[in-house]
């Protein structure tokens, strides 16, 4: 069966994002894929799109055609982004929740240093 490289919905009622993936043209569209190739957030303002070119690439070659809407998300990607679309940009979500991360593991070695040294203290 030929492979096609299209959007796979995710999200909620109202609130779409999509995946960019590598199916078998008969699988349902939301069913079984072979590769995610990046995502496209439309509602988010410029809209998002992080798509690896290179796997895209690759499977061009391999004889994959893309459906409508990601032939142009590509054409989209290759230019750099427009004023609708921004290409490669982190989404906020994403960045808040790294940041929260970063802020945990510098709290907890805090701690850590902070008990290392109420432990040398008394030890001497």
């Amino acid at each position: 069966m030929p492979a096609r490289i299209r959007l796979r919905r995710m999200g909620r009622k109202k609130k779409p994002h999509y995946r960019v993936v590598v199916a078998d043209s008969a699988s349902p569209r939301d069913g079984r894929f072979v590769e995610t190739l990046g995502y496209y957030k439309p509602l988010s303002d410029p809209a998002r799109l992080v798509i690896d070119l290179e796997r895209v690439d690759h499977w061009l070659s391999e004889g994959a055609s893309p459906s409508g809407t990601v032939k142009s998300l590509i054409a989209k990607a290759r230019r750099g982004g427009d004023e609708i679309v921004a290409v490669g940009v982190e989404d906020p979500e994403d960045a808040k929740a790294k940041r929260a991360e970063k802020i945990t593991a510098r709290r907890a070695a805090e701690a850590k240093a902070a008990a290392e040294k109420e432990a040398a203290a008394k030890a001497a």
